[in-house]
């Protein structure tokens, strides 16, 4: 009897995920073509950078399935870590690079240059990421790496490629999803502790894992939670300074999903480091 109601659990989870993945295929293969038509139909070769950014993560994807380990978690977890270690890097650069030409951070954070100007080499790194975005999503959905009826991880590249594209397309906010993408630093040593547990690596005494979790928790704070909440008041403040459109309520949208995210994987991380920690006293207590 608990054999046949578990076994009907599953098919159930399995149809949930089938219908979320046909949703978010069918999402990914519209925000494609969309990229193409305005590639080819409309001549912005400047979006171009999308098509290498997917191109240069999937290539990173083969070359680590074919001499590493055909693991489909491992390598895209790999990659993850390669995209998080560039953005973070790249996203450093620019805002040094700035800094330095303006000599004041005062004219960089203006409205004027967060909505309606690029700082340089902001755009194809904006464009870049979308690309990893695009790259990441078909990945999951290959290979089925996510659960659930709604997959927050789906639905949160979704956000980020409808939010991302938008931008470029109308050549906007560009600045603003450049300061977004600086908890990619965090997201690092994320991917640093999802591969060191798949590696088998789980004492909770080791120096390496202790020093782990004070760089995830001071990176989440200083580089993710904080930002955002600080972007999120920023666009609040200077509600009155955008024009009529789409602008203001697509950048309050994704950031009240992003900093909704950022809640829920907060929450996570206190839980997996509670367990960590009880898992230490109990072999602590058996010694």
């Amino acid at each position: 009897m608990a054999r046949g109601s578990g076994e009907k659990r599953q098919q159930q989870q399995l149809q949930q995920s089938n219908k979320a993945g046909t949703f978010f295929f069918a999402t990914l293969l519209l925000w494609f073509l969309s990229v193409l038509f305005e590639i080819l139909f409309n001549k912005r070769r400047e979006v171009l950078p999308i098509i290498a950014g997917a191109a240069f993560f999937q290539f990173a994807n083969w070359v680590l399935r074919c001499f590493v380990s055909r693991d489909p978690l491992f390598v895209n977890t790999s990659v993850s870590l390669l995209h998080s270690s560039i953005t973070s890097a790249s996203v450093l650069f620019i805002l040094t690079n700035q800094y330095v030409k303006n000599g004041s951070h005062g004219m960089m954070f203006q409205h004027s240059q967060l909505v309606g100007a690029a700082w340089e080499w902001a755009y194809p790194a904006l464009c870049f990421s979308c690309g990893y975005f695009a790259y990441d999503q078909l990945d999951m959905l290959r290979y089925r790496l996510y659960s659930g009826l709604i997959p927050s991880i789906l639905a949160h590249h979704l956000i980020l490629l409808v939010c991302f594209t938008l931008a470029l397309y109308r050549n906007v906010t560009v600045n603003y999803l450049i300061l977004t993408l600086f908890c990619e630093l965090h997201s690092i040593f994320l991917h640093v502790r999802k591969m060191r547990r798949m590696a088998g690596v789980r004492d909770a005494k080791s120096k390496i894992v202790r020093m782990e979790w004070v760089f995830n928790w001071f990176t989440f704070a200083f580089a993710r939670l904080v930002p955002h909440i600080l972007i999120t008041i920023k666009l609040i403040a200077d509600a009155s300074k955008f024009e009529r459109g789409v602008e203001l309520p697509l950048a309050l949208f994704g950031m009240a999903g992003m900093n909704l995210l950022n809640a829920g994987l907060g929450i996570d991380l206190f839980n997996a480091f509670r367990r960590e920690i009880n898992h230490r006293k109990s072999n602590r207590d058996q010694d």
